[in-house]
């Protein structure tokens, strides 16, 4: 490897990581929390995650990962929704959209349906854009920081996609352990491959 090969790589690390150090931290997180707490752990509703593109993927990965460590979420794909599958949302739900530009007119619609369908729905979005239109129909908004995207057009979701899926990482940790959940949890809901293996390993050693 090149030593140019180093330092692109070195650079290209560095922003990244600038990106993560550069998120906001606010009492916006407390404040998810608990609404999830209170609408998923208490009145058994779900997360419902939804983004367009790369950020749809993001969005994806968080659901499975809240799933995994015992807050139930889904993933909705914002196209879908408007073919049908906007009946899985009910009323003690979190409509959780990803969207670095805050104005994505799949999202915008989407949460102008869920709306119209059940109106009580408190919608959560992570953007780079909290002065934009999906920030102001939102109850609560996270802040990625709108990092610069380390894509030498400044055009392709790399920089921004890292910083949500961070936020998604925060998000996760701290359900969790506003829940309590152990690894006897984690067991139950994770049973094959190697960490299943390991979850049990750590319960039994418990």
């Amino acid at each position: 490897m090149s030593s140019n090969s180093k330092e692109e790589i070195s650079r290209i690390l560095e922003k990244e990581a600038e990106a993560i150090r550069s998120i906001p931290v606010s009492s916006e997180y407390d404040e998810v929390v608990e609404l999830i707490y209170d609408k998923v752990h208490q009145r058994g509703g779900k997360i419902i995650a939804s983004g367009m593109g790369k950020a749809g993927h993001v969005a994806n990965h968080m659901a499975t990962t809240l799933s995994s460590t015992g807050t139930p979420a889904l993933f909705l794909h914002p196209s879908e929704a408007q073919h049908g599958d906007l009946g899985i949302i009910r009323e003690n739900d979190i409509l959780m959209v990803l969207s670095n530009s805050g104005k994505t007119r799949e999202i915008l619609e989407l949460v102008e349906l869920t709306y119209k369908l059940h109106a009580t729905v408190p919608v959560v979005i992570i953007t780079g854009n909290p002065e934009g239109p999906l920030a102001m129909v939102s109850k609560l908004v996270l802040f990625t920081g709108n990092p610069t995207e380390v894509c030498p057009l400044g055009l392709t979701p790399t920089t921004s996609a890292t910083a949500m899926a961070v936020i998604s990482d925060v998000l996760v940790v701290l359900m969790m352990k506003r829940i309590n959940f152990t690894p006897g949890d984690y067991a139950r809901r994770h049973h094959g491959g190697y960490l299943g293996e390991k979850s049990r390993e750590a319960l039994n050693e418990n």
